[in-house]
């Protein structure tokens, strides 16, 4: 006998977890009782993949949460229980990638920070800074004339390489090439007045 339509047979509780794919599951008292019912065997199924008691329990509350903030359809699942278990895993994989990125992020000791250099204007350059724009301009003016036509565009004139192509009529990677070479060799006449 085939239901009318919009009408949900009635289930008995040992089979509304491995329900066929073809009942939605809207209700998210089928979550809670999942989640309930199958509590020991997703955090287990988390431990066993690397992870501490006290993080198994979090990433199955977090599932949980996410589940029910979500209104996950689980229409379609052929195993609810599969389905969980899976989506555990995956979530304890994500925590493994974010303590990793995290570790990483925060690794360093306050030597290290304290050998980064500050972006604030250091006083002595501030002082030689009009020293150092001479000899950058002089540089500028030792490229090729078409090499500092194309570097002024771009760093002066704010005109994207594309733009630059146009209007010079040559390809992107020769602009590409002209302000690689523009800006190599600015950066060793800066360089050489550093090293004096």
């Amino acid at each position: 006998m085939v239901p009318p339509n919009n009408v949900v047979p009635a289930l008995n509780r040992s089979d509304k977890h491995n329900l066929p794919s073809a009942l939605p599951l809207h209700d998210i008292a089928e979550i809670d009782a999942a989640i309930t019912d199958y509590y020991d065997e997703l955090c287990r199924a988390v431990r066993r993949r690397g992870h501490v008691s006290s993080n198994a329990n979090e990433i199955v509350h977090d599932l949980y949460v996410r589940l029910k903030d979500r209104g996950t359809d689980l229409q379609g699942k052929s195993s609810l229980r599969a389905f969980l278990t899976r989506a555990a895993i995956n979530l304890g994989l994500d925590r493994f990638r974010r303590e990793r990125f995290e570790a990483k992020l925060f690794s360093g000791t306050e030597e290290e920070a304290a050998n980064i250099i500050s972006s604030a204007a250091n006083p002595d350059i501030a002082l030689d800074m009009p020293r150092r724009l001479a000899y950058l301009r002089d540089a500028i003016m030792e490229l090729p004339l078409r090499q500092r036509r194309i570097f002024i565009a771009h760093r002066i004139g704010n005109l994207p390489p594309d733009e630059i192509a146009i209007r010079f009529g040559i390809t992107r990677n020769m602009v590409d090439r002209h302000l690689r070479k523009a800006l190599m060799h600015c950066l060793i006449r800066l360089d050489e007045l550093d090293q004096a």
